[in-house]
């Protein structure tokens, strides 16, 4: 963030000393002399980044494949998607979707590494425990609609009996 911040606003500080006020042309060239091996090694600096860069979690396969690692693959319906990727980004797993076209239902196929395959299956235990957890919790609408269906029939069996006369 500092980066970003020191390129949008560039801050020239000259120290002119005794003279205060003027400012010669020597010392507005030694300046920009200054500002100028700043860029540079700042431009040296972030080239030098880009070569030991690699991305994490969910990327491209053409990324994937440029880190010269073997691929393993699992297959994952449309709807779980999500879950997974959640999962995946708690182990650090880098991983590709790829979607196939072939298939009349939409399958999609997740790559990794193939030495990431000990996390993987960790990974993928923990969303199947997941999954199973949330179908074998009942769904709130059908709770409520049973709810609802209880209190209906309760105010059905609720007779008003009022005797108007008096006790004495």
């Amino acid at each position: 963030m500092q980066d970003e911040v020191n390129e949008k606003v560039v801050v020239l500080v000259i120290n002119t000393g005794r003279k205060g006020l003027h400012l010669t042309g020597s010392m507005l060239r030694a300046a920009i002399r200054k500002y100028m091996q700043y860029l540079q090694k700042q431009k040296a600096l972030d080239e030098k980044y880009a070569e030991t860069y690699q991305p994490e979690g969910k990327q491209s396969m053409k990324d994937l494949m440029k880190q010269n690692s073997k691929l393993a693959n699992i297959e994952v319906t449309d709807h779980n998607i999500r879950d997974f990727e959640r999962v995946a980004k708690k182990y650090n797993i880098d991983f590709a979707l790829k979607k196939d076209k072939l298939s009349e239902k939409p399958r999609y196929m997740v790559f990794f590494k193939a030495r990431d395959v000990d996390v993987m299956t960790a990974a993928f235990k923990e969303y199947t425990e997941r999954t199973s957890l949330k179908e074998k919790k009942p769904s709130i609408r059908r709770k409520l609609y049973l709810y609802q269906q209880k209190i209906s029939h309760r105010n059905r069996e609720k007779v008003k009996q009022r005797e108007r006369g008096q006790e004495r």
